[in-house]
């Protein structure tokens, strides 16, 4: 089976889809010199777009993938965001946890599986 990627750079593609599956690669913020909630914001809304951009949403997310710098300190504020965006379907299964990521100034990243309706 054939597979589409798209946002393809030297070292990773952001999205690639095979059949019906779309896999996202670890997704986050734009400014990462904000504060947790604003970084997970961000965070959903690319994933948002690049579902779109895959011809699928958030309602045919198979698996999100969350690591957070300090689960401790953001779990709380992330999972409120978390909550709102997930507020008008069902919450997907996901995993979450603590993580040395690439960047001090990284909070938190997200990969995503879903599927195309």
């Amino acid at each position: 089976m054939a597979v589409q990627r798209l946002h393809v750079e030297k070292r990773f593609s952001e999205v690639a889809i095979s059949g019906h599956l779309v896999h996202l690669a670890g997704q986050l913020a734009g400014d990462t010199s904000v504060g947790i909630q604003s970084q997970t914001e961000q965070t959903l809304a690319l994933i948002d777009q690049l579902l779109a951009e895959a011809g699928t949403d958030k309602h045919h997310i198979m698996s999100v993938m969350i690591f957070l710098k300090d689960i401790e300190q953001d779990y709380t504020a992330m999972n409120a965001v978390w909550d709102a965006w997930c507020a008008d379907t069902q919450a997907p299964p996901r995993t979450c946890v603590e993580a040395k990521l690439y960047s001090p100034d990284v909070l938190v990243e997200m990969t995503v599986v879903a599927v195309k309706p």
